[in-house]
């Protein structure tokens, strides 16, 4: 192993046998300890709590984003019995912006389940935490394999990216294949001493080195992987079929006083589940009250979920005092400034940082209903 500039060899903390199939593992284990990212926040503990937390916040989510929100969410919960025990509405808040609103409504859920069936205690078997809500099978390993050494293979799309290049794997990394890289994640494990850094070596090794564009040159495996020699890296994995995103329409009515604006409630499951948004649909005006009001339509914007596209076409409908009919159950007035601490989409935040730079404090700037 080449030295480290400014010192020595470092060593590992333990022995890791000599053999074949641990080969892959060593590599990844002494570019971790060498080379690997150490300045995470939630690295450096055994705690299960703290890691659980970082490992949902980092579904689908970059790291860059999971390090801001991760030191605020941890201050305001700073354990599994303050999550559980506070109302879903503080969580989402403290959530929007990260997207994927189910995570933080399961996030919750799980506490609640780890306080009223585990006594407070995260299971200590990777098995048993992938039946707590949101915790898949990878994400379970992960924890597992950070808090308690346990030896089970992680098989996120980084790892996935990594295997497939490595061994040269054909086909989408889906079904049988995926089953097959299961398989392959669990013969490469290294003892369990050496499973913490083994994990986080794979998951640094897909965020820096082996990525759409594998930097190979810098990469631990490159010598041994199949995918490299064969000048294939940047074609494996093999991708799906592109498909177009089918395109919804969303029409979100902006009613507000120039200092109070009306957001509904969504309901629980789907779509941004749970969190306030603007209300949906003109039929509002008419349930309100506001027939006479003209609305004024705002430039329309698009936002992109995973398996759509929503294009909003905001409606600007401004009025001298809010309707007397906006406390149905779904509804509520807030000013924008408890709006802003409340929780609600990202689209919708810019919308409401929008439309309040065109009216005055205090009162509408052009009064459409009198």
């Amino acid at each position: 192993m080449p030295a480290k500039p400014g010192g020595g060899h470092r060593k590992l903390p333990y022995t890791e046998p000599r053999t074949e199939s641990a080969a892959f593992a060593r590599r990844v284990i002494l570019w971790q300890h060498r080379d690997g990212r150490h300045d995470l926040p939630w690295q450096g503990t055994r705690d299960p709590y703290p890691i659980w937390l970082s490992e949902i916040m980092l579904q689908q989510t970059q790291v860059r984003v999971v390090r801001e929100y991760f030191p605020r969410f941890l201050a305001r919960f700073p354990d599994v019995a303050t999550l559980a025990a506070a109302p879903l509405d503080d969580v989402l808040a403290l959530w929007a912006g990260l997207g994927y609103y189910a995570r933080a409504r399961n996030l919750h859920a799980c506490a609640r389940q780890v306080v009223d069936a585990h006594g407070g205690r995260f299971p200590k078997t990777a098995a048993t935490l992938a039946e707590l809500p949101g915790i898949g099978r990878s994400t379970a390993a992960a924890i597992a394999a950070f808090a308690y050494s346990e030896r089970v293979p992680i098989l996120d799309g980084n790892v996935k990216r990594i295997l497939c290049r490595h061994f040269a794997i054909e086909g989408v990394p889906a079904g049988a294949v995926e089953k097959s890289l299961w398989t392959l994640a669990e013969s490469l494990l290294p003892a369990a001493a050496g499973m913490a850094r083994y994990t986080q070596g794979l998951m640094d090794l897909g965020a820096t080195l082996c990525l759409r564009k594998p930097r190979c040159m810098s990469c631990p495996l490159s010598t041994s992987c199949l995918a490299r020699k064969q000048g294939r890296a940047e074609n494996l994995p093999t991708r799906r079929t592109a498909r177009v995103k089918p395109c919804r329409e969303a029409i979100f009515l902006l009613i507000t006083d120039g200092e109070n604006i009306l957001l509904e409630r969504r309901p629980p499951a789907g779509v941004w589940g749970g969190l306030r948004t603007l209300p949906e649909g003109r039929e509002w005006l008419s349930r309100l009250g506001l027939e006479a009001c003209v609305p004024q339509p705002l430039p329309p914007r698009e936002h992109v979920f995973t398996h759509f596209r929503l294009a909003i076409r905001p409606l600007l409908c401004q009025v001298a005092r809010m309707p007397a009919s906006a406390t149905e159950s779904r509804l509520e007035c807030m000013t924008f400034k408890a709006a802003r601490k409340a929780g609600i989409p990202a689209p919708v935040a810019r919308l409401l940082a929008e439309i309040r730079q065109t009216t005055n404090r205090g009162a509408p700037r052009q009064l459409i209903l009198a």
